[in-house]
C-alpha cells in the first residue's frame, strides 16, 4: 500500500503533554514473539459479558456506536442500526442482524498482542483486552479482514481522515495493557501521529483484569 507510513518519520518537534504522539514514543520497542500457542480461546469466549450488564461486549458496542438503534425484546441484541459513517471507509453502512457487513474490530489485534506480550498475561487479563470498550470500534466488515491482524507498520484504515484517531487507539491500548511495538510499528506511529501532534491519548475503558465468570 503505496501511502503506508515508511520507515522514516517526518522530523517534528517535541510532543505534547498527554497527547498520542508522546506516548506512542514512550512504548517499549521489543522484536515480535513467536506466534506459537495462539487461539481465539486464549482470549475468553467471544464476546463476553465482561462488564456484567447483562449484554455481551459486541451488542454494548453496536448500541454505543452505530446511530438509529433498535434492539430485540431482550434489551440486548441489537437487531438494525445505521454506522454513519464508517471510521475505515468513511461510508454509510447499514446493519441489519444476520446480514451484517458491520464487525466490531480489536484496534491492536488479539494475535498481534500475542506477540507482543500477552501470551504471558493471566486468563482474566486477556479476556479484559478482548472486552475493552479502548480497543474496540464497529467498521467495515471487508474492510477490517483485509486488515487481519496487521499493526500499525502494515496497514492503516482507508479513510485518511481517521488515522489520527485510528492510530492514536492502538497507542492508548498499547500503553494501557503494557504491550510492546516493533521498531517498524512505532516509526509508523509516530509518523502517522506527527501529522496531529496534538492528538490526545484515548483513555478510559474496562479495568485490565476481567472478573472471574
Amino acid at each position: 500500500m503505496g501511502d503506508l507510513p515508511g520507515s522514516s518519520p517526518s522530523p517534528a518537534g517535541p510532543a505534547a503533554a498527554g497527547s498520542a504522539l508522546q506516548a506512542a514514543e514512550a512504548l517499549t520497542v521489543k522484536g515480535r514473539a513467536p506466534k506459537t500457542g495462539y487461539e481465539r480461546s486464549a482470549f475468553g469466549s467471544a464476546w463476553a459479558d465482561t462488564d456484567k450488564n447483562g449484554c455481551g461486549t459486541r451488542d454494548d458496542i453496536l448500541a454505543a456506536q452505530l446511530d438509529a438503534v433498535s434492539r430485540d425484546a431482550d434489551g440486548c441484541k441489537v437487531l438494525k442500526g445505521v454506522l454513519d459513517p464508517d471510521p475505515y471507509t468513511g461510508t454509510r453502512i447499514q446493519f441489519r442482524r444476520g446480514a451484517s457487513k458491520v464487525d466490531i474490530d480489536h484496534l491492536v489485534a488479539l494475535s498481534d498482542a500475542w506477540q507482543k506480550g500477552a501470551q504471558k498475561w493471566s486468563d482474566g487479563k486477556r479476556r479484559a483486552f478482548a472486552n475493552d470498550p479502548l480497543n474496540l470500534v464497529a467498521a467495515d466488515s471487508s474492510t477490517n479482514r483485509r486488515k487481519g491482524d496487521g499493526d500499525t507498520a502494515t496497514w492503516l484504515p482507508p479513510n485518511k481522515a481517521y488515522r489520527c484517531t485510528y492510530v492514536a487507539g492502538q497507542v492508548a491500548v498499547k500503553k494501557k495493557y503494557e504491550l510492546w511495538v516493533t521498531r517498524a510499528e512505532r516509526e509508523a506511529m509516530t509518523e502517522v501521529l506527527a501529522e496531529c501532534p496534538d492528538q490526545k491519548l484515548p483513555t478510559g475503558g474496562n479495568p485490565t483484569e476481567a472478573p472471574a465468570r
